[in-house]
């Protein structure tokens, strides 16, 4: 056998043991859920709307609900905070929409919304803030259409993806244990 493919088998073993034994700690999933073990059902009440939106915060207080339920692993949900171990607490403080893209005639063809909402989790049981974050910002575009015969108004679906991105972090953040305080 010649030294080229005795090198190049050499190299391919070493890239094999490497991909094989050296990043399979890179890509576990997170199975474990960060939250008090005590801690079985969660109250998400109605989210408050501070920024006069109309049915915003419903739209936000069902992502959550969602989202919870789908990726809970085993946490009940419920509305009401009576016999809760933790509540989701929610505000939409601001929601605002301005042109981003202007089409030739120097109208607005592409907008975007951002969201500002103040979340805090609590344990109910021992009566602390697990999480809080008063300043959760989300952003998402829509477009309209050039054509007035094809209008379609793109605000709600925007609004429902931004909710859907909203949910996700915060479930996260809770499930993950990214920020969540567990010092008593």
């Amino acid at each position: 056998m010649s030294f080229a493919k005795r090198v190049l088998r050499a190299i391919a073993l070493l890239s094999t043991l490497v991909l094989v034994s050296g990043f399979t700690e890179c890509y576990k999933p997170v199975t474990k859920n960060q939250l008090p073990a005590r801690i079985r059902t969660i109250a998400v009440p109605a989210f408050q709307n501070q920024a006069l939106r109309y049915k915003i915060e419903h739209r936000f207080t069902e992502a959550v609900i969602n989202e919870i339920v789908r990726r809970g692993r085993g946490l009940r949900v419920q509305a009401e905070r009576e016999g809760a171990d933790a509540v989701i607490d929610g505000v939409i403080k601001s929601f605002n929409f301005g042109g981003v893209l202007l089409d030739a005639r120097g109208r607005a063809r592409v907008f975007e919304v951002t969201v500002t909402a103040a979340v805090t989790v609590r344990d109910q049981v021992e009566n602390r803030v697990l999480y809080d974050n008063q300043n959760y910002v989300f952003r998402g575009e829509f477009e309209f259409a050039d054509d007035p015969r094809s209008f379609f108004n793109e605000e709600d679906p925007a609004i429902g993806r931004i909710a859907r991105s909203f949910a996700e972090s915060v479930v996260s953040t809770l499930i993950n244990g990214f920020g969540v305080t567990n010092e008593k």
